[in-house]
């Protein structure tokens, strides 16, 4: 894929930048890959805008027997069977992978299958990252570091200034906020805007909105969502599940939405098409955005308060499986882009929120505004929502389930699921999935 108006790193970034790679080249050893002088190749799978395209370069340019080759994919359905193939053959996976939260659970139960960082030097960048989130990427008994956090998915609304001014709507961002306290009063505005403009829906599709009711819910309580904290199925009794439910087939029975999954095709053509005016926009969406909608939207996009107070969706770690032939160039590499100063400058290149809170206060993140997004305060917005993140449990089997209940939903967005029997279809779609 290609990003167009890549945002140059601020001096800063790249001072530190240039430490951290110095460090890193005098700890890597010349003779890397067990043969004179030989060249390296390292594979690195990502999904969706993880902003690594120019700390490859650095990379490179600092260690010379070393290529990295990206192998990116557009979103982590895209990503996941994939992955699933490689672990299951034991062959095909990047020396370095990126395990986004919803999947990450599921390799913990194969971690025997995956480098353990501490043996690279894992145990001293623990300070580098929020508790909850290097917790997260370690074995239950605490003796394996699967994986190191890149982003999180602090949470805020993108919407398109033009359409709402079309639709007769405030444009400025704090009015749109004002719009939006809650849920039903995003409902209510998505009816007006569907009103004056009926050949644009109000929303791309209802997987967003589900998703990220479902996190907002399951983070005040229980802090679950399909699956409670002993990995037993409680689709049909988490009354956060019923509550993203009911909330998301209102939009879907109005019409509201375009009936899209992000970064499809179709969800694409919208983007382009002015096909629907507002996302649910975890901060890694933005890049997302700029990517396919490119300089035709420059500016007419802008960033509001997400519907419901705050909230996450999203945020990945790397991991290095032991399929690699380069274990310990693998594990620097993955050290390298997830250290605060690489965090920094992929947020710098395409912003996905850091797990590492150094530069909370830095004016780079905490006074960062988006030009694409009409000058949006990206860093305070975004900033605000990271400080109240409460992480929700995920079980092994939940990506599995949200895949099939989402099926459902889409359905009665195509008029193949009648609204009252979409409930009782998710929930034998959850319980097949379960097994």
């Amino acid at each position: 894929m290609r990003f167009n108006g890549r945002r140059r790193l601020t001096a800063a970034v790249a001072t530190v930048l240039a430490g951290v790679l110095a460090a890193a080249s005098a700890c890597s050893g010349g003779d890397q890959d067990g043969s004179s002088g030989g060249k390296i190749t390292l594979t690195v799978d990502t999904f969706g805008e993880f902003g690594y395209e120019a700390l490859y370069k650095q990379y490179e340019a600092a260690h010379p027997n070393v290529k990295i080759r990206p192998r990116k994919v557009s979103s982590l359905d895209d990503l996941r069977p994939r992955l699933q193939q490689w672990m299951a053959t034991g062959k095909g996976a990047g020396d370095v992978v990126a395990l986004e939260e919803g999947i990450l659970p599921t390799y913990m139960q194969q971690r025997d299958k995956f480098v353990n960082l501490f043996d690279h030097g894992g145990a001293a960048l623990q300070k580098n990252f929020l508790d909850w989130k290097w917790r997260a990427g370690l074995s239950p008994d605490g003796k394996q570091l699967v994986g190191l956090g890149t982003d999180i998915g602090p949470l805020g609304l993108c919407y398109r200034k033009d359409l709402f001014k079309k639709a007769g709507l405030p444009t400025e961002r704090d009015e749109v906020s004002k719009l939006w306290p809650t849920w039903d009063a995003f409902f209510e505005t998505g009816k007006r805007f569907q009103s004056r403009m009926p050949d644009t829906r109000f929303l791309d599709g209802p997987h967003a909105i589900m998703r990220t009711i479902l996190l907002q819910e399951a983070g005040k309580s229980p802090g679950h969502t399909f699956f409670d904290t002993k990995n037993a199925l409680v689709f049909d009794s988490n009354p956060a599940v019923k509550t993203a439910w009911d909330t998301t087939l209102r939009f879907q029975t109005e019409r509201l939405t375009a009936n899209h999954k992000i970064f499809t095709p179709p969800w694409i053509s919208g983007i382009q098409r002015d096909g629907f005016a507002a996302i649910p926009c975890p901060s890694w969406m933005l890049g997302g955005i700029q990517e396919f909608h490119g300089a035709a939207g420059n500016g007419k996009w802008d960033v509001a308060a997400v519907p419901g107070g705050t909230g996450y969706w999203g945020g990945s770690w790397l991991a290095v499986p032991k399929q690699t032939k380069h274990p310990k160039e693998a594990a620097d590499l993955a050290k390298f882009l997830s250290s605060p100063e690489g965090q920094l400058a992929a947020y710098e290149a395409k912003n996905p929120f850091p797990s590492a809170p150094k530069y909370y206060n830095d004016p780079v993140i905490a006074d960062k505004k988006s030009t694409y997004f009409g000058d949006a305060p990206i860093g305070k917005i975004f900033g605000t929502a990271a400080a109240q993140v409460k992480p929700v449990h995920l079980a092994p089997k939940n990506e599995d389930v949200r895949e099939k209940v989402e099926d459902v939903m889409t359905g009665v967005g195509q008029g193949k699921v009648k609204p009252e029997e979409a409930w009782q279809k998710a929930i034998e779609a959850a319980r097949q999935a379960a097994r």
